[in-house]
């Protein structure tokens, strides 16, 4: 049988329970909100470390010189440059000896730039 102490016990645990449960949700939430912040920090701290030391690594002489060598691809004064080309843009027959005839011989020099330079532009890649 059901007694009302039982009864007034049962609603008042009810009641504690509706009240109190939305705020042990929003406490586990809470903590994980924060765990991930925690998280979120630690990798900023260290992406910040690694930014540091890189702008660091710039106040070094060397390390600009090398950097402008290898990104910018300049030459020190005495340095000689070698580039590589591919070895499929290289041609494997070679042009027989002699002057280059050109296309348009101008006897009176009158020929515009332009069509000098085409020309020439058309003879080297002809080669």
């Amino acid at each position: 049988m059901l007694t009302v102490r039982a009864l007034v016990l049962s609603v008042v645990v009810l009641l504690a329970l509706v009240l109190l449960l939305p705020t042990v949700r929003a406490v586990v939430a809470q903590q994980a909100q924060l765990s991930d912040l925690r998280l979120e920090l630690s990798e900023q701290q260290e992406q910040k470390a690694a930014l540091e030391n890189e702008l660091g690594r710039w106040d070094d002489r060397s390390y600009v010189i090398e950097q402008a060598r290898t990104r910018l691809r300049f030459v020190m004064p005495g340095d000689t440059p070698w580039r590589t080309l591919d070895s499929d843009s290289v041609q494997k027959e070679e042009p027989e000896p002699g002057p280059v005839q050109t296309p348009r011989e101008d006897a009176d020099g009158d020929t515009p730039w332009f069509a000098k330079l085409w020309d020439s532009l058309r003879i080297a890649d002809s080669e």
